[in-house]
């Protein structure tokens, strides 16, 4: 596991998923909001990939947030769309609607980071995400992702389209947070 100051994170354990699907996934709103594909109810045995506990595939690696203080289960955190040749990845988090508002992000947004750069020796992260997505854009910019353009009118979610920001780090920037992460779990 990767530990952070406030949050680690873990492999997705199976007894994960249920609490992932109820509050996340079969959310409406927080799903259309964070993902680019249309929302669709998932029956809690469904083959859906964002359901995995094994992940196999190489492009793709999911975690489970989970708080320090009692391991409670705070929610997903991914990095995809992985690229071996030219060494980059996008990064994307999910947090449980009680986990919100604790600073939770910008310590995932780190340790994902840290993943990226130090464990799979990336160059380049980036991430995209709704223009008023404030939570967000907060970890990555104090994660020092630099905002490098606005995709305008680039997601439709909910009945509209919407900008979306995309921001972009590489590993030459970064500034890793000993504080952070540990390194010994």
């Amino acid at each position: 596991m990767l530990t952070g100051t406030k949050i680690g994170l873990r492999a997705r354990h199976a007894d994960d998923i249920p609490i992932l699907h109820a509050e996340l996934w079969d959310d409406v709103v927080i799903s259309s909001r964070s993902d680019s594909r249309p929302w669709r109810p998932l029956s809690p045995g469904a083959k859906d990939p964002r359901l995995g506990v094994d992940d196999v595939e190489p492009g793709h690696v999911r975690f489970s947030v989970v708080e320090l203080d009692g391991g409670r289960l705070a929610g997903s955190a991914t990095l995809w769309g992985i690229d071996d040749h030219n060494r980059s990845a996008h990064l994307g988090l999910m947090l449980r609607p009680s986990c919100r508002g604790k600073g939770y992000g910008s310590d995932v947004v780190a340790l994902l980071c840290h993943y990226g750069f130090v464990v799979r020796g990336l160059r380049r992260l980036q991430l995209e995400t709704l223009a008023d997505n404030t939570a967000m854009l907060r970890a990555a910019e104090r994660n020092g992702f630099v905002r490098e353009g606005v995709l305008r009118s680039a997601a439709w979610v909910l009945g509209e389209f919407v900008d979306e920001v995309l921001l972009g780090l590489l590993v030459d920037e970064w500034q890793p947070r000993h504080d952070r992460v540990d390194h010994r779990s």
